[in-house]
């Protein structure tokens, strides 16, 4: 560990930022259902938001349905107008404790909103590791500031981070260009 700052650390939360991205782009749907579209949806439930997977079960009974079972039959409407507010675009049909949740075709207006969507997920993610980058640049003046390191390493660690920074964010975009492909091209 370099006095000032830890590079390590701040590569690994630069990462977690990327792995998050890399989550949410894995919710937008490209062609067939997957659970997975339903990963960024918060529910009501208890007093807190929680995931959707904590109070209901999450299947595909078919290449272009959800089924949602919810385990307590006092969630269904809050699950519901979950759903409905996540921005996906999707309209469950209650049936009881279940929900089913025909997916869309995906057309060229749908394609496009996901792909808006996604850009938001990017953006993000950028400012994930916008922050990271100014928490270190915070440490690093403290230090040079409280004589732990002098200015030359401070500028030289400093660079790094950018670096990082600069790294990140190209990887983000990568990612994003990678998934509007497949979303537009499917």
């Amino acid at each position: 560990m370099t006095v000032g700052i830890d590079l390590n650390d701040v590569k690994r939360r630069m990462d977690g930022a990327i792995n998050a991205f890399k989550n949410d782009l894995a919710s937008l749907r490209t062609g067939r259902a997957s659970a997975n579209i339903l990963d960024p949806v918060m529910v009501e439930a208890y007093g807190s938001r929680v995931a959707l997977n904590t109070v209901a079960n999450i299947t595909v009974p078919e290449p272009r349905m959800l089924g949602v079972s919810i385990w307590d039959k006092s969630m269904v409407s809050a699950v519901d107008r979950a759903i409905r507010e996540s921005n996906l675009g999707l309209n469950p049909i209650v049936d009881g404790q279940n929900l089913r949740i025909p997916l869309p075709e995906l057309n060229e207006e749908r394609r496009k909103s996901l792909v808006k969507v996604g850009h938001g997920y990017a953006e993000s993610a950028k400012v994930a590791a916008r922050h990271v980058r100014r928490d270190a640049m915070d440490d690093l003046k403290k230090a040079e500031k409280d004589g732990d390191i002098g200015k030359d390493d401070a500028r030289s660690l400093s660079e790094k981070v950018q670096k990082m920074t600069d790294d990140t964010i190209s990887e983000i975009d990568r990612l994003l260009v990678e998934k509007e492909k497949e979303i537009m091209h499917v």
